[in-house]
């Protein structure tokens, strides 16, 4: 499933392509994807101006300017290709136009000339159309936790959010609960590079009130980088994901842990070898030499 750089890096291709843009043409090829589609979906689209496109943990959140968001989430397969001719797409994010596949399930043409569309094989990602003033009170974004990549992520933040949790470390951080869109790869990576343990118990980066340890504000630290590396490598292909621009992330060259079983740990002075453990039914890759 992509995980936060990964909706990320679709996001700034999509805000590209469709800022400021008119839906002329809505077509849709079917009722439902994971979720059936709102009613009156493709009539509450067309006339409609995108006046901006954001990201909410995992999901795509694309502003009208009626005051509706169009909400969507990838998924296991989802990816948005952008259609038009060059001189139509700004920036980088170009691809060549394609004829309709199987699994092309929304089309969406403005009048900019650009045409996009959502394709999604497994048909685990969906769509629906929220009023702005209901995003936070919704039963999908009510619960979200802290964004990992805002101002207001730092050591502080995390240990109140950690603070009495005798869970793995690895599983806090899992927990959309406390920390939105972090995913399995790049938490396996921040733990890495922090020298933390995925078996570590949460709460030991709390103290007794709540406020941070100096772990804590390591790997808060720590996961803000990675994330911010991962994006500009515009995320990591493992199988499915691609770009809006219809390109491969390389970020996966990079990997330090994740992937890495039986591989020697590169941690500067370290001997150790990478492990793999099951999680919560996720696999977690660490070393135990030097992630204490």
């Amino acid at each position: 499933m992509p995980e936060l750089p990964e909706v990320e890096t679709v996001r700034r291709g999509l805000a590209e392509a469709m800022t400021g843009a008119t839906f002329r043409r809505v077509r849709q090829n079917r009722l439902d994807l994971r979720f059936p589609f709102p009613e009156r979906f493709v009539e509450r689209l067309l006339g409609r101006r995108i006046e901006a496109v954001g990201r909410r943990a995992k999901y795509l959140m694309i502003d009208l300017d009626d005051g509706t968001v169009l909400a969507s989430h990838l998924g296991m397969t989802g990816s948005f290709r952008i259609e038009a001719g060059a001189e139509n797409v700004p920036g980088r994010y170009h691809y060549t136009q394609a004829p309709a596949g199987p699994h092309d399930h929304v089309r969406f043409e403005f009048d900019t000339g650009i045409a996009i569309t959502y394709n999604d094989p497994r048909r685990f990602g969906f769509m629906t159309l929220v009023p702005r003033f209901e995003v936070e009170g919704h039963a999908l974004f009510r619960d979200i936790g802290i964004e990992p990549l805002s101002e207001a992520f730092d050591g502080a933040a995390l240990a109140p959010l950690l603070a009495g949790k005798n869970a793995p470390l690895k599983a806090a951080l899992l927990d959309q609960r406390l920390v939105a869109g972090l995913g399995n790869i790049y938490a396996c990576e921040a733990l890495h590079r922090a020298g933390l343990s995925p078996r570590r118990v949460a709460a030991t980066l709390a103290r007794k009130d709540g406020s941070p340890t100096m772990r804590a504000h390591r790997l808060a630290a720590t996961i803000r980088q990675v994330l911010r590396e991962a994006v500009e490598a515009g995320g990591s292909t493992l199988r499915d994901y691609r770009q809006a621009d219809g390109s491969l992330g390389t970020f996966q060259h990079g990997f330090r842990a994740y992937g890495r079983e039986g591989g020697p740990c590169m941690t500067h002075n370290c001997r150790g070898t990478i492990q793999r453990i099951v999680q919560s039914g996720r696999s977690t890759f660490f070393c135990a030499q030097c992630q204490r």
